[in-house]
């Protein structure tokens, strides 16, 4: 198998497949590894973006990306990781204006996604065709540009602290939080290797 078909393989495999459900259990590693999927899916995007034939296969991988895994995803930081860490963060951590610029991002980055997949509709319905305009072009290359930077400040900044400062008891509720917002079961402790 070629290397470029070994790479696409490996990233349908990456936006199809969310972490694995025992992770939960780790929810700081289950955002972690979503956080390689969303690498995984600025990168295909910008392949699509300037392709000049559709490959119906990985377009329709990030249009479900976009539309089921990744509101999951935001709702974990959102509602969990950055409330959690704003509470547990010690004044000289100085985390509350990063997290307020990732709270302001997400906002843009979902009015993007919805324009990104409404082209992918039209993209995969045959309404639109290549080449892509300017200006949609333009518009999915600040999203993958902007996902980038979000990644590099939660990868960096975030997270880390995050493992220094969430509790057993925090780590087990966001866990268990995640798990029903994907209507999954909690993994039980025998679960986890």
């Amino acid at each position: 198998m070629k290397k470029q078909d070994e790479a696409r393989q490996m990233a349908l495999e990456a936006l199809n497949d969310a972490p694995p459900t025992h992770l939960l259990r780790h929810p700081l590693d289950y955002v972690f590894a979503d956080h390689f999927r969303q690498r995984v899916l600025c990168s295909v995007l910008d392949q699509i973006f300037d392709a000049d034939i559709l490959d119906p296969e990985l377009t329709h991988a990030v249009y479900r990306f976009l539309k089921d895994d990744l509101k999951y995803h935001i709702a974990d930081e959102e509602e969990n990781l950055f409330p959690i860490l704003r509470k547990r963060a010690e004044p000289d951590d100085q985390i509350d204006e990063i997290l307020d610029q990732l709270s302001e991002e997400h906002k843009s980055d979902h009015i993007d996604a919805k324009q990104i997949l409404r082209e992918l509709e039209y993209l995969l319905d045959g309404t639109s065709s290549y080449p892509i305009s300017f200006e949609v072009n333009e518009m999915a290359h600040r999203f993958t540009s902007n996902e980038r930077h979000h990644l590099i400040l939660e990868n960096a900044i975030v997270m880390p602290l995050a493992k220094v400062r969430f509790t057993s008891d925090d780590l087990s509720q966001m866990g268990q939080e995640m798990a029903t917002r994907r209507g999954l079961d909690y993994p039980e402790a025998s679960d986890v290797n």
